[in-house]
């Protein structure tokens, strides 16, 4: 259970749904007109927390993490936007409501009074105001008196706030690659040694060992005698080897990204009747 006590825990705090996932960053908390009670609490979302949703608090809890809120993180992400600044009307609270499915606290059912709820802090009826409309004068520990003009009463001091760039990276598909393979004919042109028979007369003078062979037959006759002739020819034949394996793979470069992105900050000035002083940032 959240209460008024504990509101400085909330702001700032990481908002989870109820099943546990991230919903963003609590940034104001809303009170209840008439009980005072926390009711609602922004929640900053996106992926720079740009955007801004309004999440019930009845029925949260405050964890070690952050608060966790009953509703999911899909239905707050699709919430009505409202702009509401420092006050919720009731029209804008019912609105709210409905979307969530829940019931509206006393006075703010059927036949709406003229009040919502507003930003913890704000004035409301019933806070200590002086005859101008304006926070009464009080008085801080260390005796110094003071009074706040506008926005909400804290305490002896302004807080001064600044917005700070915050830029992530995200993975996002650019392109695909793939490898495809075809079938290329080229020629191809090599030199083998070929050898063949070639006919060349031999002769030799008779001799006791040859007489024999030489008288063999007519003394004058007419006849042929022929060799067969051989040559190696090229023979050519293919086969089909692997040679290498190729494979897609990928590898992470580094580049540099200009992100450019208005962050605002607040200034205190100090006042006084005739003119202003200076200026803290």
């Amino acid at each position: 259970m959240i209460s008024t006590e504990n509101i400085d825990r909330v702001i700032g705090s990481d908002v989870y749904d109820a099943d546990g996932d991230k919903i963003g960053s609590a940034t104001e908390v809303y009170l209840d007109d008439q009980s005072g009670n926390p009711e609602w609490v922004t929640v900053s979302t996106g992926l720079f927390g740009t955007r801004s949703s309004f999440v019930p608090l009845r029925d949260a809890d405050l964890t070690g993490d952050g608060v966790r809120v009953p509703v999911s993180k899909a239905a707050v992400k699709d919430a009505p936007k409202v702009d509401a600044d420092q006050h919720l009307s009731p029209e804008e609270e019912q609105e709210l409501y409905r979307y969530y499915g829940m019931t509206g606290q006393a006075g703010h059912g059927d036949g709406l009074d003229d009040r919502g709820t507003r930003m913890a802090g704000e004035a409301r009826l019933g806070d200590d105001l002086d005859d101008r409309g304006q926070h009464a004068p009080r008085r801080t520990e260390d005796g110094v008196q003071g009074r706040d003009t506008s926005g909400p009463t804290t305490d002896d001091a302004m807080t001064r706030s600044e917005e700070r760039l915050q830029v992530g990276t995200e993975a996002t598909e650019v392109g695909r690659a793939r490898l495809r393979k075809h079938v290329v004919t080229e020629n191809v042109t090599t030199t083998v040694p070929v050898s063949r028979e070639e006919v060349r007369i031999e002769r030799e003078p008779i001799t006791e060992a040859n007489r024999g062979a030489a008288l063999d037959g007519p003394e004058l006759s007419e006849e042929e005698h022929e060799v067969t002739l051989h040559a190696e020819q090229p023979v050519v034949q293919k086969e089909t080897v692997p040679v290498e394996r190729v494979r897609l793979g990928t590898e992470t470069v580094t580049d540099q990204a200009q992100v450019s992105e208005q962050v605002a900050h607040e200034e205190i000035e100090q006042v006084e009747d005739g003119g202003t002083r200076g200026t803290t940032r």
